[in-house]
Formats: C-alpha cells, sequence, structure tokens
C-alpha cells in the first residue's frame, strides 16, 4: 500500500510503499477513502523539516538541553549519531481520515467489516486504529465530509473548554481552518463570534457563516473588539492562530472582560503579562487535541471508556458529535474545501503548502482491495535455515540493535513491524529483504533459523513460546517473561524442544565486565558487588510502568543487572530483599535497593535509582574480592585496585552489544550452545519476580 510520509532531515514528503497493517486486540483495518490535509499543523512539520540543523534547534531549546546531557554522559561522537538518526525518521503525516472497515480484530464489537467509518489515521491506503479513535459515519455524511470529523473535534473541545452559553460574545483568534468549524460550532450554540484574521477571503468566509470579521491591519484589534462589545468586553477567546510572538495572548487577554475565558488551540508565544491576567482575574487554558481520552494509553489502546455519567465528552464521543452536527446541517464543511487531490498527486498540495491559501484540501484514493503483508525490499538469497528475522521495529531495534548487527554481518531476511513503515525504512536502511507487519510470516519461512523479538515487553512470553513451537531458535531482548505463569510456559516448551533460546543480557559481553571477570580469576572465591544504575525518571505515562505492558522498570530493565551479577559471581542467587524509596512504594517502583544472597556466599547490592541526575554517570559497578576493588564507571573507564597484571580499562561507551551479535551471528551460521546458559536465563528471571514479591511481603523470598 501507499503511505504519505516526510523525512524530518530534509523536509522531503513523498510516497512510499509499504505492507498493510494487520489488525490487532480492540482494532480495526479501514480501507481509506479520503483523507484532510490539515494545511496549518501539517505546514508546520514540512516547514521544520526543510529547516537547517541550527534552525531545528533553535526551534526546540529543551530538545538541545537534552542533547547535552547526552554529550556528557555518553560522549560526543555517540550523541550526534543518534541524533541523526533520530532526524531520519519517516514521519507519517496525516490525521483526518475516512473509509471502509475491511477486518476488526479481537475484542471489536463495535464495528464490523463494511462500516463506513472516520478516525485519526494518517494519509494511507490501509489504516489501523484503536476502536476508540474511530466513529461510524451517519448516512447523511459522505466520506468526504467525515474526513473533517477529528479536526472537527479539535475545535469542538475548545469550546467546550471555553464553556460558552446562548448569547456570549466569543473571539475567534485565527480563521484557518480549525478556526472557521469553530465559528460555525459557536453559531450553531447561539453565540455571537467575532472572527480575528490577516487573510481577506478567509474573513469574508466567516462573514457568510454570520460572523463579525475584523482585520488586525485595518483596526486595532483590542479597541474593536470592544467597541463591538460596549466596552464590556469578550465573554471568551479562542484561540485557534499560528505565531511565534506573544502578541495574540496580549491582545486576548486585553480583549477579555472581568473573568474572562482564554482557550488555546493554536500555538503562540506564551510569555504572559501578569498584570493583565490579573486585573481581570481570567482563566487560560490549554485544549488537548480531541478531548477526554487523548494520549491515555488505557482509553485509547486498551479500550477503557470513562463512563459517560462522569466524562460526558470523550474524543470518541466529540468525534460522533461533530459527524451529528454535519448530518443536521448545523456545520457545513463542504464550503471549505478548495481542492480534491488524487493521492499519487499530493504534491499539488504539499509542493505549495507554505504559500497555499487554501483553506482545506482533500485527498481522495482508489487503492487495491490486495492486502499484501509482505513486502520484498530488496532481492537477496538465503541459504536453508541460515537467516535472521527480526520481530519489532522500535527505538532500540533502529538505534542499537541493526547498527551491531550490520557490524557483525548478520544475514537478515525479514523485519517485522506492526504499522509497517518503522520495519519498512529501516528495511531499506540496513540491507534486509523483507518488511513485514505480519510476524508468522517470519516464523513459516524456511530460511529462517533464528528469530529476534524487540517489541514491548507484555509480547516476548507469547512470542517466544510461538517461535520455539515453530522451531526456531529465540532470542528475545530482556525481560524475557512478565509473570511466573508466563514463564512456566516458556521453561516447559523449551525444554520440550532442541532450539536455544537466549535473552538479550548485553552488559555480561562489555570489554569492562570480562576483563573484571579474567582479573578475579576461576576461584575469587566469595565476592562483594555494589552495581548502581542512575536510570532517570521516565513519565508515569510512560508503558514500561504499566504492570501489564512493561513489567514496571526493575522486571524490565534492573534484570540485566541480576544477569550481570550472577555472571561476576559465578553463582545463581539464592534470595532476594528489595527495599523502595517511600513510605508506600508501589510495585513498579523505579527508586529501589535490591540486597542478593548468592549460592558460594556471594553478596550483591543493585541500587536501581530514577531520582538522579542525568550529568551523572548512568551505570557504575563495584567488585571487591580478597584485597582487591574494580571499579567500572559507565562502560568507559575500569580502574582496578590490587589485582596482579591488572591496571584498568578505557574505551567508548561499550555496554556488550557488539560482542554479544557477534557471538549469536557465529551460533547462527555455525550453531552452537546459546551464548547464556538456560539455568541462568531462569535464576535471572525468577529473582526479578522475587525482588517485587519481597516489596510486597517486606521480607527475604528465597529462589
Amino acid at each position: 500500500m501507499k503511505q504519505l510520509i516526510q523525512n524530518l532531515k530534509t523536509g522531503e514528503t513523498f510516497l512510499e510503499e509499504v505492507p498493510v497493517p494487520k489488525s490487532g486486540l480492540g482494532q480495526v483495518l479501514i480501507k481509506t477513502t479520503h483523507s484532510l490535509v490539515s494545511l496549518g499543523t501539517e505546514r508546520m512539520l514540512v516547514e521544520f523539516g526543510r529547516a537547517s540543523l541550527i534552525q531545528k534547534a533553535r526551534q526546540q531549546p529543551d530538545k538541545v538541553k537534552q542533547v547535552l546531557d547526552k554529550i556528557k554522559t555518553e560522549g560526543l561522537l555517540p550523541t550526534l549519531e543518534a541524533v541523526f538518526k533520530r532526524l531520519n525518521e519517516p514521519l507519517p503525516l496525516g490525521y483526518c481520515n475516512a473509509g471502509v472497515v475491511v477486518e476488526t480484530g479481537d475484542g471489536v464489537s463495535e464495528f464490523k467489516v463494511g462500516d463506513r467509518v472516520a478516525s485519526n489515521g494518517p494519509h494511507a491506503e490501509y489504516v489501523c486504529v484503536p476502536q476508540n479513535l474511530a466513529a461510524k459515519i451517519p448516512d447523511a455524511v459522505s466520506d468526504e465530509e467525515a474526513a473533517f470529523t477529528v479536526i472537527g473535534s479539535i475545535g469542538l473541545q475548545g469550546i467546550r473548554l471555553c464553556q460558552p452559553s446562548l448569547g456570549e460574545t466569543i473571539v475567534v483568534f485565527g480563521l484557518g481552518l480549525i478556526g472557521l468549524i469553530t465559528a460555525q460550532l459557536l453559531n450553531a450554540n447561539g453565540c455571537r463570534v467575532i472572527g480575528i484574521d490577516l487573510d481577506p477571503s478567509k474573513l469574508a468566509m466567516a462573514r457568510q457563516m454570520g460572523c463579525t470579521t475584523i482585520d488586525p491591519r485595518e483596526s486595532d484589534t483590542v479597541a474593536a473588539v470592544m467597541q463591538q462589545t460596549a466596552d464590556i468586553g469578550a465573554d471568551g477567546v479562542i484561540i485557534t492562530a499560528s505565531a511565534k510572538t506573544d502578541d495574540v495572548i496580549s491582545q486576548s487577554a486585553r480583549m477579555s472582560r472581568k473573568r474572562g475565558r482564554i482557550i488555546l488551540i493554536g500555538v503562540v508565544g506564551l510569555n504572559l503579562n501578569r498584570a493583565e491576567f490579573y486585573e481581570k482575574e481570567l482563566t487560560f487554558q490549554v485544549s488537548s487535541s480531541y478531548g477526554p481520552g487523548r494520549y491515555d494509553e488505557n482509553y485509547e489502546q486498551k479500550g477503557q471508556d470513562y463512563p459517560i455519567g462522569f466524562v460526558r465528552w470523550t474524543e470518541k464521543r466529540n468525534f460522533e458529535a461533530v459527524l451529528q452536527a454535519i448530518a443536521s446541517g448545523l456545520l457545513d464543511v463542504k464550503s471549505l474545501i478548495t481542492e480534491r487531490v488524487r493521492l499519487d498527486d499530493f504534491q499539488k498540495i504539499y509542493g505549495s503548502i507554505g504559500r497555499s491559501h487554501s483553506i482545506a484540501s482533500i485527498l481522495v484514493y482508489s487503492g487495491s482491495d490486495k492486502r499484501e503483508r509482505a513486502i520484498p525490499i530488496i532481492s537477496k538469497s538465503f541459504n536453508a535455515g541460515k537467516s535472521l528475522g527480526i520481530i519489532g521495529a522500535g527505538n532500540f531495534t533502529k538505534m542499537t540493535v541493526l547498527p551491531a548487527l550490520k557490524k557483525a554481518g548478520t544475514p537478515i531476511s525479514f523485519i517485522s513491524s506492526a504499522n509497517g513503515l518503522s520495519g519498512t525504512h529501516l528495511a531499506k536502511s540496513y540491507g534486509i529483504a523483507s518488511s513485514t507487519t505480519d510476524y508468522w510470516e517470519i516464523l513459516s519461512n524456511p530460511a529462517v533459523s533464528m528469530v529476534m523479538i524487540t517489541t514491548r515487553h507484555n509480547l516476548h512470553a507469547r512470542m517466544v513460546v510461538e517461535c520455539l513451537k515453530a522451531g526456531k531458535d529465540v532470542f528475545v531482548e530482556k525481560p524475557l517473561a512478565l509473570t511466573p505463569t508466563e514463564f512456566e510456559e516458556i521453561r516447559t516448551t523449551y525444554l520440550k524442544g532442541s532450539n536455544s533460546l537466549t535473552v538479550g543480557f548485553n552488559r555480561r559481553f562489555s570489554p569492562h565486565i570480562q576483563a573484571i571477570k579474567k582479573a578475579l580469576g576461576d576461584q575469587p572465591g566469595p565476592i562483594s558487588i555494589v552495581a548502581t544504575m542512575n536510570a532517570g525518571a521516565i513519565s508515569p505515562s510512560v508503558w514500561v510502568h504499566d504492570m501489564e505492558i512493561g513489567g514496571g522498570r526493575i522486571i524490565g530493565e534492573a534484570c540485566h543487572y541480576l544477569d550481570l551479577l550472577v555472571y561476576l559471581t559465578g553463582s545463581l542467587i539464592e534470595g532476594v530483599c528489595m527495599n523502595a524509596l517511600g513510605p508506600n512504594p508501589k510495585e513498579n517502583t523505579d527508586n529501589a535497593s535490591l540486597l542478593l544472597r548468592f549460592a558460594n556466599g556471594s553478596n550483591g547490592v543493585i541500587n536501581y535509582f530514577a531520582n538522579g541526575h542525568k550529568a551523572y554517570s548512568k551505570e557504575r559497578v563495584e567488585v571487591y574480592s580478597q584485597g582487591r576493588i574494580a571499579i567500572m564507571d559507565n562502560f568507559r573507564k575500569t580502574e582496578a585496585y590490587g589485582f596482579s597484571g591488572f591496571k584498568g580499562l578505557k574505551t567508548s561507551i561499550d555496554k556488550g552489544h557488539e560482542t554479544q551479535f557477534k557471538l549469536l551471528t557465529d551460533r547462527l551460521n555455525h550453531g552452537g550452545e546459546a551464548l547464556i546458559p538456560f539455568s541462568e536465563i531462569e535464576n535471572v528471571t525468577l529473582a526479578s519476580f522475587a525482588a517485587i514479591e519481597s516489596l510486597k511481603k517486606g521480607e527475604w523470598v528465597k529462589i
């Protein structure tokens, strides 16, 4: 299928051929008939892409600070490499889609094949969206009109936050597409609407809708609004404009009545003048997209609706309200359409997007009914059972896995991604033969002997079992499983078969850890280890914290250090005691200390902290043994004291990924045992579960 994307590095906009997505749990697959180009939002993205690197940096000072912090901890070259890779990511364009449901995933009961729906899907011939981000199109509404649903919901949500009442005067500052839709909906709500814009054609259109208009080039906007309201001021101001200065927010404050409401939908400068807001006790609120539920993983991805008695208007219900407004004639969107363009002719819109005076541009689709879920990228032949298939094309795969596999010369026949776009981009970048959205294409292919799983954590266990049952060797990124039940199914399947299973515990393969292990000797006796991870804070809304999806950061990431200590001590963990920060820590805590007892008498402490400073080293390991000390700092520097013939080591950051994947490639080509004994994988996995159990019980837990 064809999908419209942009390269953030160059600003180039083009059609990419990608495999058709497959509907997952709670999702619907839609064949697109029309999509709306949001000229304001998409123009900003295109112009940002076309800007120079310095101009991009000036527009995102917060990102520049993050880059500087990363340079301090990881070095200049690795940081620059990461920045350029991020800029080279394909960015899907569009979020206003209409089409027909052609496939439904498990758990979908609201939609059936053949339903016409509007969604926030991108500009693509097929889109896959969660059911809470789609709404049925009434019979009286055409697909072309329905393409306005999502952008109309943005204006509607701003109105809901403004809470206008019959007879109030509301100013709409900026009469682009969202502004004109907002003005119409306000008129339908019984409000008097004053529209402000610099474009005469948009002002004329607003007047046709029954609005009073003000051209800032011809009169003072604040004085004009005060005159129109008998010096009372506007009851509310809804800002849908885009401007870099603070003038818009200042003018909005000055034209408002006492205790007026200002709602920001657009993007403007926000250096507020305290006096302007203080004297009138003004209310200012930023509107977040389509309404309640937006950016809530539970609502959007898991389909957990908000009770209508407590949250009357969610984003989905806003979609439905806009569609009903179009069906009843309260909202006229046809008059806003200035051009209709076939998808293949997209450059007629995007080629002049920064200079265009269009209000709304519609892309029209006529794609094939054939749904290809695997597409060839380059022509390559593989010996039977001698290639690798990758499931997962996220940031870790792109930034870490594929560069290391490329250096190792690993033959890769497939890469699978849920949306098809990220996998296709990486396949082209790294010479992978095929891109697919259905990982069963990998499991059923005889050329694939080993499968690498780099998906979200909740998918690991199920996919490991499926791969082993398909007769494939498996490499899965940590963690192996999120629950004891999941692990037991893996264990049973593994022991019944003959295929290898490796978990991506790469740190044991770092040259720093290898050097310390060698220096300790074959019989170091009981040793003491203190390992500290300055992990850094992650927003509570990120999926890693969700125990059902990410397993929390102890199971999901601290397991690296459980494995590392098992490797250095040469012994399995016998007991775990975990304490966490705060009076009532939750099981998904990311500020905790783990005390470990090993079978050979060694002791270990793992400090996993998210409350440190980013400029400090992220990882540190201290080993104490028989009057000797080795200190590893951030996998860049190791200092040794008291070791005969070992003084330390300095390298660029090397966490062992390259060595790990070289060894893995050797196993792929020539066979051999798994990189890590299953007994150690089992011990580390069970120890991670025991840590959470220990926190809950407040006591030692035996493995």
